[in-house]
């Protein structure tokens, strides 16, 4: 199982497709204070808090909560600044793909102290991010892909077909 990680998310619709995307995949959900909503949001259940239930999410009052708890984890970090791009990086079970907030990402000290464990989205060059929520999902799915989709229905119900 993978863990999505968002630190300080901001924006109430991105955190609730995140939270459909972990859904869909079987990927745990942290979230780090603050956030920039409250987690009974109109805005959340429009964008995926009816696939709560489905979801095994954890809420941090900061950051240095979250790494306390999960001592030992293996963290990637998925940035801009990165030199290596997502699909390079060897994702494991269980890892823990950090995010930032939407207006500034991740915070610079865990850039700086973790370059080894940084990712990026390929871009065009002086294009604007990704959406995060975009970005989650692009990730997500390359993890599982690496993890042969290990925990993901591989079936087609409409061609009965293995992948």
């Amino acid at each position: 199982m993978l863990n999505i990680v968002l630190v300080e998310p901001e924006i109430p619709q991105n955190t609730g497709n995140i939270a459909r995307t972990c859904a869909a995949t079987n990927s745990r959900l942290h979230l780090i204070k603050p956030l920039g909503f409250e987690l009974d949001d109109k805005k959340m259940k429009r964008s995926g808090l009816d696939y709560w239930h489905l979801l095994s999410v954890r809420v941090y009052e900061n950051l240095e909560e979250f790494f306390c708890i999960n001592k030992g984890g293996r963290f990637v970090y998925s940035t801009t600044k990165a030199k290596y791009t997502y699909c390079d990086y060897s994702f494991q079970d269980n890892d823990y793909i950090l995010f930032g907030k939407e207006t500034a990402g991740l915070p610079e000290s865990l850039l700086t102290n973790n370059m080894e464990s940084c990712v990026r989205i390929p871009m065009a060059e002086g294009s604007r991010s990704l959406n995060l929520s975009n970005s989650v999902a692009v990730v997500v799915y390359e993890a599982h892909r690496q993890l042969g989709f290990q925990e993901l229905k591989k079936k087609s119900e409409y061609f009965n077909n293995q992948i």
